[in-house]
C-alpha cells in the first residue's frame, strides 16, 4: 500500500476517479506526453487475446484499455470501482458489459478467465496483495496474467529528473486540463511510493503466480509485469 492510499479510504479513492471520468482518457494522454496510446499497444501485444477466450480487464475505466481485446476476438469484461468511470464508459461503449467491483473481492465465480488484466489501477487498491490473489483465483488454470504500472526509471539521472516532473510539472499541468486536478497530486505520490520491479515481481509470487517476469517500458517509467496461473 502506498502512502498516499493510506491517507485515502476506498471511498474517497473512487469519488476522485468519478470526478476526473469525463476528461480521464484525455489528461492521461496529455500528461504522457503522447506514451500512453503506445502503453496500451504495448498491453494489448503482451496480453495476446484470442478469438472466444474470456478476458477480464480490471480497473478498467472508461473501457478504452478493453477494446484491443475486443477487437482481437475476446469476451472481454470491463471492471471497475468507480461508478463515474463506468457510467462514462458505458455512454460511449453501451454495447461492453461493464461491471462494478472492488479488486479484492471480485463479483466472478473462479477460474472463468483465460486472462487477466489491469492497467495503471493496481497501485490505487486499498490492499495489493489481496487483489493479486482475486485475480488468481478468478483465473483459470494455467491463465494469464499482464500487469501494466508505473515503475521505477532504471537510470538515476533520468529517474530523478522523472521524479521532479512527476512533483512540480504534473499538478500545473493537470490543473489545465484536467476535471479535477487534485487528483493528480494523489496519483503522482502514489507512483512515487510505488514498489520497483523486482519487489512487484515478489509479491505476485507470494501470490501464487507462477513464471514471473517483467519488461520494462520507456525506460522503466513503465513496467509490464506478467505471470501464469499453475495448471
Amino acid at each position: 500500500m502506498t502512502r498516499a492510499s493510506l491517507d485515502k479510504k476506498p471511498q474517497d479513492v473512487a469519488a476522485m476517479f468519478d470526478d476526473v471520468a469525463a476528461k480521464y482518457d484525455l489528461t492521461n494522454d496529455v500528461l504522457s506526453l503522447g506514451q500512453a496510446r503506445l502503453w496500451r499497444r504495448a498491453v494489448a501485444r503482451a496480453v495476446d487475446a484470442r478469438p472466444g477466450e474470456r478476458v477480464l480487464d480490471l480497473a478498467a475505466g472508461t473501457g478504452t484499455s478493453s477494446l484491443p481485446f475486443v477487437d482481437a476476438g475476446a469476451f472481454t469484461v470491463p471492471c471497475d470501482f468507480s461508478t463515474g468511470m463506468l457510467a462514462e464508459g458505458k455512454r460511449r461503449h453501451a454495447w461492453l458489459p461493464f461491471t462494478a467491483g472492488d479488486a479484492t473481492r471480485l463479483p466472478f465465480a473462479d477460474g472463468v478467465f483465460d486472462a487477466v488484466t489491469i492497467s495503471f489501477g493496481l497501485r490505487n487498491v486499498s490492499d495489493t496483495d489481496a487483489a493479486l490473489r482475486e485475480l488468481l483465483r478468478v483465473a483459470k488454470p494455467g491463465g494469464r496474467l499482464l500487469i501494466c504500472e508505473f515503475s521505477h526509471p532504471t537510470g538515476p539521472a533520468f529517474r530523478t529528473v522523472y521524479t521532479e516532473y512527476l512533483m512540480r510539472a504534473l499538478p500545473p499541468v493537470a490543473r489545465a486540463v484536467s476535471s479535477s486536478p487534485d487528483a493528480y497530486v494523489y496519483l503522482a505520490e502514489s507512483i512515487r511510493d510505488w514498489p520497483d520491479q523486482p519487489a512487484l515481481a515478489r509479491r505476485l509470487q507470494h501470490a501464487g503466480w507462477t513464471r514471473v517476469a517483467w519488461r520494462d517500458l520507456s525506460a522503466g517509467i513503465v513496467a509490464l509485469h506478467r505471470g501464469v496461473k499453475p495448471s
